[in-house]
């Protein structure tokens, strides 16, 4: 069934696995109780790196990329929304943002953007906590993931090679509200460990771990059922009597054709001509055919090369951050010239991953990143603590 709903883009034919085989290809599979394995082929990515890619896309087509801006109101031309009012997070100063529709691709937030619209209206998103930990890749070497579709209570567990790595996840618990930073609760780590214990050879407990994260997943609220695990992460379209068009849901598998859809939507509201999309066969910023995963800097794509070249002027960059991260000195002065990076928390949780990777060893290193900022930015001293003080604050709550 995979492979058939996989038809020409899947990757290689899936294939019943013998209990030896299985063990041949993850050693550290947990023999006891094993009779054998499927395997099947996936393809992973890393959402921060793709949701700036994503942008520098978009700005390189024209769009007007704003960042750390936050919507405070929606204008309205009569009953009609018109626009939107933005306040620049760093300077406070408000702008009104005019346009011939608003689209709110807010996430976990667009029930709070559509009561700016209408205030008593009902909510569409049933916030679901998804909780992860990353341990270190000797629990599981080599390239293969591992994932259990049915563990003993009902979910599913996987466990996935991710940038040098291993991620174990996932949870879902069902949350009364989103906020920016979900914390992980005990209950969901000891889930994971004591799973994932059954499943590896070699048991991962609490002092294994090198971070422990949470994300929110904004699934659509369903009167049939009160189980977030049920729930569908199809994405879903509505527009308002004043015209305000929002789209919930999702993941990021889709987020192409999601975009496809609402853009179709907006089209109509607008009144706008109407054109073919062409995001389906879209090359994205960096695009590079001869890119390779193990390489140096392949994450950057085609701009590796340009990084390299930033090398040859600033040797003295060409050295790893931390002994325990994959990261380059160079990469900071990148992110923050190239990729909108104004903040510690910028550099090491959405630009490199090194937050997740290893959070204690992200809290040793923020204060050279911090210093390295403040010069490039024209920054002060007080300015370094602030962002070391507010890198740590939030780093704590990655450790285990």
């Amino acid at each position: 069934l995979y492979d058939v709903l996989a038809g020409k883009l899947g990757i290689e034919a899936s294939k019943l696995l013998s209990r030896e085989d299985t063990l041949n290809k993850i050693p550290t599979l947990e023999p006891e109780g094993l009779r054998g394995g499927i395997i099947y082929y996936d393809g992973q990515f890393d959402d921060a790196r793709l949701a700036i890619t994503l942008a520098k896309t978009a700005a390189n087509l024209g769009a007007c990329i704003l960042n750390y801006t936050k919507i405070s109101s929606i204008l309205k031309e009569g009953d009609l929304v018109c626009g939107v009012i933005a306040r620049d997070q760093e300077t406070g100063q408000e702008y009104e943002i005019k346009g011939k529709t608003v689209i709110n691709a807010t996430g976990i937030f667009v029930d709070s953007i559509r009561k700016m619209d209408i205030p008593d209206s009902e909510d569409l998103i049933s916030p679901s906590q998804g909780v992860h930990i990353v341990i270190d890749k000797s629990f599981l070497p080599g390239d293969s993931a591992i994932m259990v579709p049915h563990t003993d209570d009902g979910r599913v567990l996987f466990a996935v090679p991710w940038h040098g790595r291993v991620i174990i996840g996932t949870t879902d618990t069902e949350l009364d509200e989103s906020c920016l930073e979900p914390k992980p609760f005990s209950h969901e780590v000891e889930f994971l460990l004591s799973h994932a214990a059954k499943y590896l050879a070699k048991n991962p407990t609490k002092n294994d771990i090198l971070s422990v994260f949470a994300g929110i997943r904004p699934l659509i609220r369903s009167d049939r059922s009160h189980e977030t695990s049920s729930l569908s992460r199809d994405h879903h379209i509505t527009i308002s009597a004043s015209g305000l068009i929002t789209i919930a849901g999702g993941k990021w598998t889709t987020y192409r054709k999601m975009g496809e859809d609402v853009v179709d939507q907006a089209v109509a509201v607008a009144g706008l001509d109407e054109r073919p999309s062409r995001t389906k066969h879209l090359n994205l910023f960096g695009w590079s055919a001869d890119s390779r995963g193990n390489e140096p800097f392949s994450v950057y794509g085609s701009k590796a090369r340009d990084i390299k070249q930033m090398i040859k002027r600033y040797p003295e960059l060409d050295q790893k951050i931390h002994s325990d991260l994959p990261y380059r000195h160079i990469e900071i002065l990148w992110a923050v010239r190239h990729e909108m990076a104004l903040t510690v928390e910028d550099v090491l949780a959405r630009r490199t991953r090194a937050l997740i990777l290893d959070a204690k060893a992200s809290m040793e290193i923020a204060p050279k990143v911090a210093i390295m900022m403040a010069e490039e930015l024209s920054k002060d001293k007080t300015w370094e603590k602030e962002q070391i003080i507010n890198y740590l604050t939030l780093a704590q709550n990655y450790l285990p």
